[in-house]
């Protein structure tokens, strides 16, 4: 799907950004992405890459259109010279996506502490076995 094909939605804040609606510091620019800093960061450099295409999630964007956007995180993680970095995509609300629109962060770590960058917990569930594992990996294959 080429980018004069792409989905916007007029009311959303990153498809008016795209178009020019809204001002932004923008990074980058392809066909088929649209990438600036972030305005409240985490971190120096901190910069979002959004997809020209309207998807609330990632399912909802063609494989092209994300394929691009990686590739643009990827050029402004190795600008920005970071070292260390998160690149984070949360999809719908209570997964802390907060606009309905897929993107992606590219967040700096500069250090390793609480201070700066992305500051996550990672609450592994140890009530998970190997059994369950088992079955949900035999689901899993059977539907991809």
């Amino acid at each position: 799907m080429a980018a004069s094909n792409a989905r916007s939605l007029a009311s959303c804040i990153f498809c008016k950004i795209i178009k020019g609606e809204i001002p932004s510091f923008k990074l980058l620019e392809t066909e088929l992405s649209y990438s600036f800093l972030d305005i409240g960061p985490l971190a120096k450099g901190h910069s979002l890459v959004i997809p020209k295409y309207h998807g609330e999630k990632l399912h909802d964007v063609p494989d092209e259109y994300l394929k691009d956007s990686l590739i643009v995180a990827k050029k402004i993680a190795i600008a920005v010279g970071c070292e260390n970095y998160n690149i984070l995509q949360n999809n719908g609300a209570i997964a802390h996506q907060i606009v309905p629109h897929v993107h992606f962060h590219m967040i700096p770590k500069p250090a390793e502490s609480d201070t700066a960058g992305l500051v996550i917990g990672w609450p592994q569930q140890k009530d998970i076995g190997m059994d369950d594992l088992k079955k949900l990996h035999e689901e899993l294959k059977g539907k991809l």
